[in-house]
């Protein structure tokens, strides 16, 4: 039994550590006014017939804040990545200087900024129910276990592990989107 516990408790514990990865993923799509490569993650280029993700085309990278440079490692393919670009719907018009792509990051304005922290507190929460649900499913099991023939004070002692855990990783999540908040909302 002592193996069966261990084993729903990391199961919880992974679980919840994979909604946090996955909200910090999704967070660094999420700009705060700096350009970085990752806002280009979601591109796809058609590149001889097959849809590409941009990064394995070309060479992506931030010299200052407000730009972003594509340098593709076949310069024939350059207007298939700026077409892209602007297919991905992404807010950028990027300039094509013949070797590379120049994007200009525009500024964010008041209005996009509280758009931008809707969307991060959106994300937090979807993070939140991955958490509980992982939180569930472990509880569930604990219960199981009970009837499997666990003694009832050692399933209660499971659960309030379960349950801390659960309020060790709301906690993080918390603390990520109140980091997240703060970057964006920075001028």
């Amino acid at each position: 039994m002592e193996e069966e516990i261990q084993l729903c408790l990391e199961e919880a514990e992974e679980g919840m550590n994979g909604a946090i990865s996955h909200l910090e993923r999704e967070f660094l799509k999420i700009r705060a006014g700096k350009a970085t490569p990752s806002m280009l993650d979601g591109v796809i280029v058609d590149y001889y017939g097959s849809p590409t993700p941009i990064a394995q085309t070309a060479n992506i990278n931030t010299p200052d804040p407000r730009q972003i440079i594509v340098q593709p490692w076949d310069k024939s393919i350059l207007p298939l990545i700026e077409k892209a670009i602007q297919a991905a719907n992404l807010g950028f018009n990027p300039s094509n200087e013949g070797e590379v792509l120049r994007i200009i990051v525009p500024a964010v304005t008041e209005e996009r900024r509280r758009e931008l922290v809707k969307q991060a507190k959106a994300e937090t929460e979807k993070c939140k129910v991955s958490i509980r649900n992982a939180r569930r499913g472990a509880i569930d099991f604990a219960k199981s276990l009970e009837k499997d023939g666990l003694p009832e004070d050692e399933s209660k002692r499971t659960q309030d592990k379960v349950q801390d855990l659960h309020d060790k990783f709301i906690e993080k999540a918390d603390k990520l989107i109140e980091v997240k908040e703060e970057d964006i909302m920075k001028v």
